[in-house]
């Protein structure tokens, strides 16, 4: 089951997919590494799933929905309790999971792992309560009764920059409602997944029940979800162009859907804020993750009466950030997820730069090489530059 402990502390780092209950390889016998960004090292291989195990993962998940559905809450409830207090005792060693794979520094790994464990608190205990409804009918002698089932099969897809609370928010809600979840995580990080996964089995999770397959497929794997009739529900966290597709798809038949899709989020400062607070928040909201979060600040705008003051806290702020590998104490930038990343914010800032933005901390790699880049405050964007039209999944 392992390749290499490299210092996680886990008893093992998990590099099966794992369906219907057992760590399986693909059948196709291919696999893809798992690299830590921080320094390019491979942490381990793990399979590269074909749509076929897609479908066989569906398929598990449908058998075991028929036992799943039938459960009484309270039992549902007791297992993810189970699973929630296993993540929390497991907090250090997932946490440190999560950083080598991803990048973020370990301080902000340990809290997305103790939200995950309240995440699968609260739905443990939400599940319990799904109650229906009595109501007055519309005519004398008329009653209307309402009552709440679980859809079926859940498609879930998840993004790399936070392999861990991403998952639960989806997982977690569909098991306490009584449905069954494939999962597929991201390619980047499927490490944390699969971590999640023998937790959930040592909770008492029932074979099909939750089942994660790691892929580069991603496009065949989307395909299989939506066209699948057995996949009741799709859950997706991505791109808006990969939404658009999976959209388009999942209405062959009428499938239900939930999106969370890219955005270019403003940061309003005005005349009446205290300087020294806004700019401390802007700086938690920006550079969280080294900015690669679907809902951090990436336009800022400011009142011109307050601009310069804002501007220099901000900057200040900004230049005590502390770059490195996200396993070493203090710091506060780890590495962006990979090359491409790096290449995308140096087109947008090179743009916004023709455009007559001028960069004031940062704009380029960082020394430390890499996929490391320096934090960077720009003033005098246009509304038509990329950087203020698209995501921008950088520091």
């Amino acid at each position: 089951m392992t390749i290499k402990r490299e210092n996680t502390d886990l008893d093992v780092v998990y590099n099966k997919a794992y369906i219907n209950g057992r760590w399986v390889d693909s059948e196709t016998e291919h696999t893809f590494a798992v690299n830590n960004p921080a320094n390019g090292s491979q942490i381990t291989e793990v399979p590269d799933c074909s749509k076929e195990e897609a479908f066989y993962a569906i398929e598990s998940a449908y058998q075991a929905f028929q036992l799943w559905r039938e459960l009484l809450p309270l039992e549902r409830s007791n297992i993810l309790r189970a699973w929630a207090m296993l993540i929390r005792e497991r907090n250090e060693a997932l946490a440190r999971l999560m950083t080598m794979e991803q990048g973020k520094p370990l301080k902000e790994s340990r809290v997305e792992i103790a939200g995950c464990a309240a995440t699968l608190e609260w739905c443990a205990e939400q599940g319990r309560r799904v109650y229906g409804e009595f109501i007055e009918g519309p005519r004398v002698g008329t009653k209307i009764i309402v009552s709440r089932h679980p859809v079926g099969v859940v498609g879930a897809i998840t993004p790399w920059n936070f392999p861990s609370s991403m998952i639960i928010r989806k997982v977690g809600p569909a098991l306490a409602a009584g449905c069954t979840v494939v999962l597929k995580p991201a390619e980047a990080t499927p490490l944390s997944a699969l971590a999640l996964a023998a937790l959930a089995e040592k909770a008492g999770m029932p074979a099909g029940v939750f089942n994660v397959i790691t892929s580069t497929h991603a496009a065949d794997i989307g395909q299989a979800f939506s066209e699948d009739t057995r996949v009741k529900k799709l859950s997706f966290t991505g791109s808006t162009a990969v939404g658009r597709t999976l959209m388009r798809q999942a209405a062959a038949h009428v499938q239900k859907i939930s999106l969370e899709l890219g955005g270019n989020a403003p940061f309003i400062v005005f005349p009446s804020a205290d300087l020294e607070k806004a700019a401390q928040g802007a700086v938690v909201s920006k550079f969280r993750n080294a900015g690669q979060t679907c809902i951090c600040a990436n336009r800022i705008f400011v009142h011109k009466d307050i601009f310069d003051g804002f501007l220099e806290n901000l900057s200040n702020k900004i230049k005590g950030l502390k770059v490195g590998n996200g396993l070493e104490e203090g710091v506060d930038i780890g590495p962006l997820i990979n090359v491409q990343a790096i290449e995308k914010i140096e087109k947008m800032i090179s743009q916004a730069e023709a455009g007559g933005a001028r960069i004031l901390i940062g704009g380029k790699r960082h020394a430390l090489g890499g996929t490391f880049f320096e934090p960077t405050l720009m003033i005098g964007a246009r509304d038509e530059d990329l950087i203020a039209q698209e995501e921008i999944f950088g520091p």
